[in-house]
């Protein structure tokens, strides 16, 4: 089938289907809690390539070393290194750290994202990949869950169940997946399914052993490893 033809009238009443299951059974999330977003964005630089506990330790031994953006900026690269090394890639994620801060005090002569808010979906894309260290998903996460942005943040687990579920085309790049789930979730649903297909996936259709045919998604889950057992 040509992906023209995979997104046609039977797809987009099967994404529908599969989006009212989730609500039905997680429900409908709470808003996203409006973090600063330089803070919001060197969180998710945090979270690359990490857990979410990981993560969130490496936070938190950041906030409890430096007061501020600019005791951050002024540290020796070493110091936000042995903060945030919990989370892995140390002098990476602590370089892409300082970089942005760097670069966003020069460019607005203060630590602030403020201005993202006046700008375009795609332009805001744009303008946050243009820090070192800042794809797709970086960019995606910090617009939907900072600005509220109808962005679609693909993770693991969306990539995974979206393939899964037939949503995207199996051997779907990440980045291309980002564009498709975007463009078909409808903007007012796109951060309820973002986290509900979380959910799902950590709690149903896991990487290894899922357990989708007792799922109430069953039905939809056709490319899952769950059809081999």
């Amino acid at each position: 089938m040509s992906e023209e033809n995979f997104y046609d009238e039977e797809y987009t009443e099967r994404l529908n289907e599969i989006m009212d299951l989730l609500k039905e059974h997680y429900g409908v999330p709470e808003g996203a809690r409006r973090d600063d977003p330089v803070d919001s964005l060197i969180t998710t630089i945090l979270s690359q390539n990490t857990t979410d506990q990981s993560r969130d330790k490496a936070k938190a031994r950041l906030d409890e070393k430096f007061d501020s953006f600019q005791e951050i900026l002024d540290a020796d690269v070493e110091e936000v290194t042995d903060a945030v090394r919990i989370a892995g890639l140390g002098p990476t994620k602590a370089e892409r750290i300082q970089t942005f801060l760097s670069m966003i005090k020069e460019e607005r002569g203060e630590f602030s994202l403020d201005h993202v808010t006046d700008m375009e979906k795609e332009e805001a894309k744009q303008y946050l990949q243009e820090f070192p260290g800042v794809g797709p998903k970086t960019a995606a996460v910090t617009l939907c869950f900072a600005f509220g942005m109808p962005v679609m943040p693909v993770d693991t687990h969306v990539h995974r169940l979206s393939q899964r579920l037939r949503l995207i085309p199996e051997g779907t790049p990440v980045g291309k997946a980002h564009d498709i789930l975007e463009r078909e979730v409808p903007d007012d649903r796109i951060y309820e399914f973002h986290i509900n297909l979380i959910k799902h996936g950590r709690a149903v259709c896991t990487a290894r052993n899922p357990t989708c045919q007792e799922s109430f998604l069953a039905e939809y889950c056709v490319n899952c490893v769950c059809r081999e057992n």
